[in-house]
């Protein structure tokens, strides 16, 4: 369960700063954030079946509104002890009960009636240190079941057919995997982050994947080297770098008090630098991760401030190769560590552009 006491301290804080009296949060996320439980009736839903609240003048603080035939669950197995559940028919409005369980004025992340919205996602960073015992568990499970499967494919799978295992394996632990895409040599060089297809993998495979549990998100790729192309290890090793270059920045921003695009103006530096000066428009580049796959982009125009302790996951591709990992950037930016690390993988090491970091990384996998 999550530290209720840390969560009081923020929302204490961030509450002194409006003037509301409480906040309520009842996307899957958020409530995930607040409470460690999870309220999503189904994979669609958003906001979810029941929402949790914070009100400091109130006793007791931590209350929860819940639909009937879904509250005595959540209460008995997704809600800390602390919490107060009012249950409401399954019938009416969610938004409503908040509203009226509210006194004075509240804040809330889903429409619900005179409660002004709420942004989350700045609530959520950085990350308590719970969550990140809580983050290298998920982490690690997820990397070693994607290792798992990579080791057992061969050329001629098809995509759809290592997507599937994917998804079994990824399937213990309590996990979902709202991300698992795979994609052969032909598709990876023709697309950026295409979904399983048909095609049989071929020379090399693209393994991308996302998992959750309890709100928290890790992402990682990986790249299983069947009989790859020749300039398929410069275009490898050039990602990595600009992951690298992209981790560095962050750091940087983290301790100066720079912000997202700060970190993206280093990742078109770096792409510049290793020659695919394109790259950098050609999709999303990553950004910080926790209770979001991307609680942020690093872009253009980005402001999002840089926190640590936090997770961040950048996805840099050139060509057909791509090269992610989730990394805890610690406490007052005082290292790095590869929270999806597979430590049965090959490695090297990539040089960040600019910057004096050299980072461990995941090489392509050779059967």
């Amino acid at each position: 369960m999550v530290d209720l006491d840390a969560r009081a301290d923020r929302l204490d804080a961030y509450l002194a700063g409006t003037d509301a009296d409480a906040v309520w949060f009842a996307r899957p996320n958020a409530f995930a954030w607040l409470t460690g439980g999870d309220n999503a009736g189904s994979a669609t839903d958003d906001p979810g079946v029941a929402a949790a609240g914070y009100a400091p003048d109130r006793s007791p603080s931590f209350r929860a509104v819940a639909l009937a035939g879904e509250a005595d669950r959540i209460a008995a197995e997704e809600l800390p002890d602390a919490f107060a559940v009012e249950t409401i028919p399954w019938h009416e409005s969610l938004g409503g009960a908040v509203a009226a369980e509210t006194d004075g004025a509240g804040l809330a992340d889903f429409d619900a009636p005179g409660l002004e919205r709420v942004d989350a996602g700045p609530l959520r960073q950085p990350l308590a240190g719970d969550d990140v015992e809580r983050y290298r568990a998920l982490a690690e499970e997820t990397a070693a079941a994607v290792e798992r499967v990579c080791r057992e494919l061969e050329a001629d799978d098809a995509e759809y057919e290592a997507a599937s295992a994917l998804r079994i394996a990824l399937s213990s632990g309590e996990m979902s995997a709202p991300v698992v895409r795979v994609a052969g040599s032909e598709r990876a060089e023709a697309y950026r982050s295409p979904p399983a297809g048909a095609d049989e993998l071929g020379e090399y495979a693209v393994i991308t994947v996302t998992t959750e549990r309890r709100g928290l998100h890790a992402s990682l790729t990986r790249t299983v080297a069947f009989d790859p192309p020749e300039r398929f290890e410069a275009e490898f090793r050039a990602a990595a770098r600009v992951e690298a270059t992209a981790l560095a920045a962050t750091r940087e921003a983290a301790d100066a008090g720079g912000d997202a695009s700060d970190v993206f103006e280093a990742i078109r530096t770096a792409y510049e630098e290793v020659g695919f000066p394109d790259a950098a428009e050609a999709g999303e580049q990553g950004g910080a991760a926790g209770f979001a796959r991307r609680e942020w982009l690093a872009a253009p125009d980005a402001t999002a401030d840089v926190p640590a302790p936090m997770g961040y996951a950048y996805n840099p591709v050139v060509g057909g190769a791509r090269s992610e990992d989730t990394y805890l950037l610690e406490a007052d930016g005082a290292g790095f560590e590869c929270l999806t690390a597979t430590p049965n993988w090959p490695t090297f090491d990539a040089d960040a552009v600019g910057y004096d970091l050299t980072l461990e990384r995941h090489a392509p996998y050779a059967p």
